[in-house]
């Protein structure tokens, strides 16, 4: 039986083609089960009880269980357990201009970044649609609060889950599904070429980001295996075609590694590669975690990588730190769970 959350407006409304109903309907239950959050099906007091009944029978409402929450001050972890008993995580982070959910996209994932936790338990599936906005729900329910921006870089490589994702993104930008603007929605990429051509070719306007990690193929392919199959030079091709059929900027994430990829040397190798390019660069202060020997740099070294790139001419953020304090490197809750 097909969960109703997986199914986009679109999709709903070839279903009630298909029993004979107004695709009006679609529109209806969209605006049932996100803009009045209702789940009671007998209460859709503007749909016929025969139809309400056909539509019983025909999807599920479950949704994945919260089993585990941890919290500071401007952070909550979820840890959600799926119908299988698999484990996935989301998290909220609270900034001055809003609140915005880190989605997973995967169960585990095969990318095997060195450095990543999420990796080091291998992928065991793609999520499907509805366990990707079940998240969103759930937590603006636990919340008690809105979301008001989305960034698909949790567990799993979103572009390694294609046609799930591009659903995923569908529902939440839909004006009568969540209604998430399109340029508040982040997609990151280990840097699958084929997938970034693809996701070009749609031209959703979504803001893409690119993990990038290392300014040289020597150093990236010890980092991310990604990078044996999809070089340096191909994917910096791929971002200038996205660039220039999108018209959009796209973030390059930069993982800072003591003593591995935070030298000025790296920052002038980088700057380099990427000149003049539409890119901004986003410094990420790494997340340390007990099955990693990789440590985070210190903030004098991430601010003088910062200044090299500045001086250089390119645009570079250093990311906020969130949730040190609470399991955060990406898969560690799960892996915790799995592990016990």
């Amino acid at each position: 039986m097909q969960n109703i959350y997986g199914m986009t407006r679109q999709e709903l409304e070839n279903y009630f083609l298909s029993i004979h109903e107004k695709k009006f309907k679609a529109l209806q239950v969209f605006e049932w089960l996100y803009q009045k959050k209702n789940t009671h099906i007998e209460s859709w007091s503007n749909i016929k009880k025969e139809i309400r009944e056909k539509i019983n029978e025909n999807f599920s409402f479950e949704m994945p269980k919260i089993v585990r929450i941890e919290k500071d001050s401007k952070t909550r972890k979820y840890l959600f357990e799926l119908k299988d008993k698999n484990f996935i995580e989301a998290v909220v982070m609270y900034h001055d201009y809003g609140i915005s959910l880190c989605v997973s996209s995967q169960v585990g994932c095969n990318m095997g970044c060195a450095f990543c936790e999420s990796g080091r338990l291998k992928k065991v599936r793609n999520l499907m649609t509805y366990e990707m906005v079940c998240q969103l729900l759930q937590i603006e329910e636990e919340i008690e609060n809105r979301i008001s921006s989305v960034v698909i870089m949790g567990i799993g490589e979103p572009l390694d889950n294609f046609e799930n994702v591009m659903n995923f993104i569908n529902i939440i930008n839909d004006p009568k599904g969540l209604a998430i603007g399109i340029r508040h929605i982040t997609l990151s990429t280990s840097g699958l070429v084929p997938k970034i051509q693809e996701l070009k070719e749609k031209d959703i306007q979504i803001n893409l980001a690119i993990s990038l990690h290392a300014p040289n193929d020597e150093l990236r392919n010890k980092l991310m295996k990604v990078n044996k199959v999809y070089n340096i030079s191909q994917l910096i091709s791929a971002i200038k075609d996205y660039i220039a059929y999108t018209n959009r900027r796209v973030t390059i994430e930069y993982v800072m590694l003591k003593g591995i990829n935070d030298s000025k040397e790296c920052a002038i190798e980088l700057a380099t590669l990427l000149k003049g390019m539409n890119v901004y660069v986003n410094l990420i202060p790494y997340n340390e975690t007990n099955h990693m020997e990789f440590k985070k740099s210190d903030r004098t070294t991430i601010s003088k990588f910062c200044e090299t790139l500045k001086k250089k001419g390119i645009n570079v953020t250093i990311r906020k730190e969130f949730g040190s304090k609470i399991s955060a490197a990406c898969g560690q809750l799960r892996s915790k769970e799995v592990e016990k």
